[in-house]
């Protein structure tokens, strides 16, 4: 987001809501239907903004 000039308020005005956004935030599960949002409203791919991590 801070890449893209993308604030938290700017996500809620395109329908990203604040549960999300709380989700988000504390690494708790999204999901396809958001990742896909996200995903338009940044200009990126999944894989720009998911890890895996084991």
């Amino acid at each position: 987001m801070d890449e893209k000039n993308i604030s938290q308020y700017q996500l809620l005005k395109q329908g990203i809501d604040n549960k999300t956004l709380h989700n988000l935030k504390h690494d708790k599960n999204i999901t396809l239907v958001t990742m896909e949002k996200l995903c338009k409203i940044l200009s990126c791919t999944p894989n720009d903004i998911v890890s895996f991590i084991e």
